[in-house]
């Protein structure tokens, strides 16, 4: 469905670029077609530019408190919005077009793949790639319909999570999940239990939710907004022994989730990074080290305790 979704933007965008090509090539035929596509392309750039801004300066308003060591100086705020830019772009004009969702089987403790709002499994192809060459078993999901309750995702995780352990032999799984699939773990936690569930490495996730969401559309988004009832009563549901299984890596600078101490959850481990936007997380070559010492971490653990 997000495929779907995406596939028509992207044709609308190109329609609005051919539209705007021709009125150019119109208007200004000593251009010639070269110049007319060139400023097609800059008009349809232009917008994805303001989009981002936007996600920006709506995050700075809510923006918690920045540690001194953490902040930015000119130059790493142009790396910040160039690189979440960047990963904005490829992941919803190329990554997201290739979802996948196959299970890759090798070795170790198996790992699941949450995608969070608006996405799809195409969004991990950087860490699913690391996964290949460190020879994990993993797999990712496609959380359906897309704007509908996080609680209709716990059982789509609890199906991934049986096939997940079944091929790989494996009484349980690490589940990484970025923004709202971290939320969607949690409620697979209280619906199924944590039979299955060795470790949840959480990115970017808003589990106290962010004021960005009284933007987006669906039932998922007005469940993420600050203050409301699901997570309220999301978090009374849990215990210390489920809190524990968390690790929530997250970022000072993230432009989608904000406060950006959202991330940070009671009684799990949390991480803070900065300069990564919350799109670009699924990419930061820290954040996917960081991800896969924890993996490598909790698999030593579990194989010390059997």
């Amino acid at each position: 469905m997000a495929r779907l979704l995406l596939a028509t933007l992207l044709l609308l965008q190109l329609a609005t670029a051919l539209a705007v090509g021709w009125g150019v090539r119109h208007w200004w035929p000593q251009g010639g077609p070269w110049g007319a596509a060139l400023l097609a392309l800059a008009g349809v750039l232009a917008v994805r530019l303001a989009i981002n801004l936007n996600n920006f300066v709506l995050a700075a308003r809510a923006a918690s408190v920045t540690p001194e060591p953490q902040r930015l100086d000119w130059r790493g705020a142009l790396r910040l919005f160039y690189t979440e830019f960047c990963a904005s772009m490829l992941t919803t004009s190329w990554h997201m077009l290739r979802p996948n969702r196959n299970l890759h089987l090798a070795s170790g403790m198996p790992v699941l793949l949450v995608h969070g709002y608006g996405c799809n499994s195409g969004y991990w192809v950087h860490l699913s790639a690391r996964l290949r060459r460190a020879g994990i078993s993993h797999m990712a999901l496609d959380l359906e319909p897309i704007g509908g309750s996080i609680d209709q995702y716990a059982d789509l995780l609890h199906a991934a999570l049986e096939r997940l352990c079944k091929a790989a032999g494996s009484p349980r799984a690490i589940i990484v999940a970025h923004s709202m699939g971290g939320l969607a773990s949690r409620a697979y936690l209280r619906r199924h239990g944590a039979a299955r569930v060795a470790r949840v490495i959480t990115l970017g996730t808003p589990h106290h939710g962010t004021a960005l969401a009284n933007f987006g559309p669906g039932v998922n988004a007005r469940e993420m907004q600050l203050g409301s009832p699901w997570l309220a009563a999301l978090a009374a549901s849990e215990t210390a022994a489920t809190r524990a299984l968390f690790v929530s890596l997250w970022s000072h600078h993230d432009n989608i989730i904000a406060p950006q101490d959202s991330s940070c959850l009671p009684g799990a481990r949390n991480v803070a990074f900065s300069g990564i936007g919350h799109v670009a997380l699924g990419a930061d070559a820290r954040i996917l080290r960081a991800v896969l010492d924890e993996i490598d971490s909790i698999a030593t653990e579990f194989n010390c305790a059997q």
